[in-house]
């Protein structure tokens, strides 16, 4: 009947975003973002553990994260969950699953240099109009 494939995660991005331009002509930013886990165990003991997402950003979303996303900023992701498959140069068979953006707010602190709080959505940046420093609202 339906289904869901959404993701949201909270974490810091582990490297600087990647951006390249495909050959239809879409922008594409890549980049990582570490979330970690904590609890207790049965002993007490706190114990902690982290993962590591791989994000894409298409299209304007994926210019803006390259223009302002950088290694150690604090992000929330919002999109959905995607396995490419490939075969090796040897011939095995290899996959790995990304995370396709399609919503960030950006939540390091204030005092960060051109980083703030603020939204951005892949659904309201699918236009082709290019983008201007004075229609950003950070």
């Amino acid at each position: 009947m339906y289904s869901l494939n959404k993701v949201m995660i909270i974490g810091n991005l582990t490297r600087d975003p990647e951006s390249r331009t495909i050959p239809s002509g879409q922008s594409l930013s890549s980049f990582s973002v570490a979330t970690s886990y904590t609890w207790k165990d049965q002993s007490g003991e706190q114990q902690s553990r982290t993962e590591f997402h791989n994000i894409e950003a298409w299209g304007k979303l994926g210019e803006i994260c390259s223009q302002y996303l950088s290694k150690g900023k604090k992000v929330y992701i919002e999109g959905r969950l995607q396995t490419d498959e490939w075969n090796d140069q040897e011939g095995n068979k290899r996959q790995r699953t990304k995370i396709v953006a399609s919503d960030l707010i950006m939540l390091s602190p204030k005092g960060d240099t051109n980083f703030k709080n603020n939204e951005i959505s892949a659904s309201e940046n699918t236009g082709d109009e290019e983008i201007k420093i004075e229609d950003i609202p950070f």
